[in-house]
């Protein structure tokens, strides 16, 4: 679809308002997904440090151990 000029893009014959709105609110939720999903991972991040730092403080190694250790990942936050 082309248009004459700036205006008639604009205007759309009577549809600018509603396309325009619709872009608008699109873009807008869209910002917010992206912003509440990083601060979501953030956080996540950030409890998981946490919560491995717990666990090495509580259970150190010990030096000289040449066995594997296999701990439990929490996969679900509640």
């Amino acid at each position: 679809m082309a248009f004459d000029s700036l205006n008639a893009l604009i205007v759309m014959e009577g549809h600018g308002p509603y396309v325009w709105t619709c872009y608008g609110v699109f873009f807008l939720l869209l910002g917010v997904l992206v912003w509440w999903s990083l601060r979501e991972r953030r956080q996540l991040v950030r409890e998981q440090k946490q919560l491995q730092q717990q666990k090495t403080e509580a259970s150190p190694l010990q030096a000289g151990s040449t066995a594997g250790s296999f701990q439990r990942i929490n996969t679900s936050r509640q």
